[in-house]
């Protein structure tokens, strides 16, 4: 008998500490699209990634003439990201910048991009912490050519600290299952130099997804609202819509999407997003990520 109670409360502690074990891989990639997922790298590890968006598919600025995109390159990043923890990861990029606004009006472009996330909190499976809760910051500092005899475009400078813009977001992200996870991320974007008439502070809502098809194929999506009265698509702004396919080849982690979002960092695309899918202004994309340990 009391061998059987032994047993019993053994069968106890396990299931309370099985139930209490941490969710791994709510995402495979520390991106979904556009939107960062919650995901950050082991201690020690250093993943070195390079991402590509092409031009236009359809449209105007598409189509045969361009070869549907890929003859344009509207942003490019490379660049990587340490764990320094295994809730603490920090990088740093170089982009193109892609940010354009609808009067023609280029963004800040060649920008250095400074990226850190810090997980608060981690899913656990049963009666535990239901979501991850990672926080996100992004700094981006441009080192175009100061435009000095046009004191009405971005690039005028007047500053050093109006070459800055800066993102903040909070990651909030649930495993559901092996095949389901979703994610929904609230930010701030600021940006010390803006158009006349423009804002520079933008609050903006993202959310993402993924639906694990096998153990190498994934679906990806995400989209991000700005929410200003002045980024509407009556004034040529839209919200970034992403789609994609993730393939985990074991050593690489490989990425192709769909975006209307013509740049790749979140200083970029959420402020100056003015392509529209429905008109065909939608580009193809891909990320490749490389994990070492160190």
């Amino acid at each position: 008998m009391k061998k059987q109670l032994l047993f019993i409360l053994a069968l106890s502690i396990c299931h309370s500490m099985k139930a209490q074990d941490y969710v791994y891989q709510t995402f495979k990639d520390s991106r979904i699209v556009n939107v960062q997922s919650v995901e950050t790298l082991v201690k020690r590890r250093l993943d070195v990634r390079i991402g590509h968006r092409f031009g236009d598919l359809l449209g105007d600025n598409g189509g045969w003439a361009t070869f549907y995109g890929l003859e344009n390159a509207t942003d490019v990043m490379i660049g990587a990201e340490y764990g320094f923890t295994d809730n603490f990861t920090a990088g740093l990029y170089r982009t193109k910048g892609a940010g354009a606004m609808p009067q023609g009006q280029a963004g800040l472009r060649q920008l250095i991009n400074g990226v850190f996330k810090y997980r608060l909190l981690r899913q656990k499976e049963g009666k535990g912490t239901p979501v991850t809760l990672t926080v996100l910051g992004v700094g981006s500092l441009s080192t175009a050519n100061r435009i000095a005899d046009n004191p009405d475009v971005l690039r005028s400078f007047p500053d050093f600290s109006h070459r800055m813009a800066f993102t903040g977001q909070l990651l909030i992200a649930r495993k559901f299952s092996d095949g389901l996870s979703l994610l929904i991320a609230p930010g701030y974007t600021h940006r010390n130099l803006v158009p006349f008439e423009d804002e520079n502070g933008l609050f903006s809502m993202g959310a993402g997804a993924r639906v694990q098809l096998s153990r190498v194929f994934g679906i990806i999506a995400d989209i991000t609202v700005p929410f200003s009265s002045r980024r509407t698509s009556d004034n040529g702004f839209y919200p970034a819509v992403g789609l994609g396919l993730e393939i985990d080849t074991g050593g690489h982690l490989f990425q192709v999407n769909f975006t209307n979002a013509t740049g790749i960092m979140e200083t970029d695309y959420i402020p100056y997003t003015t392509s529209n899918w429905l008109d065909g202004e939608f580009r193809l994309g891909f990320t490749i990520s490389r994990v070492f340990n160190l």
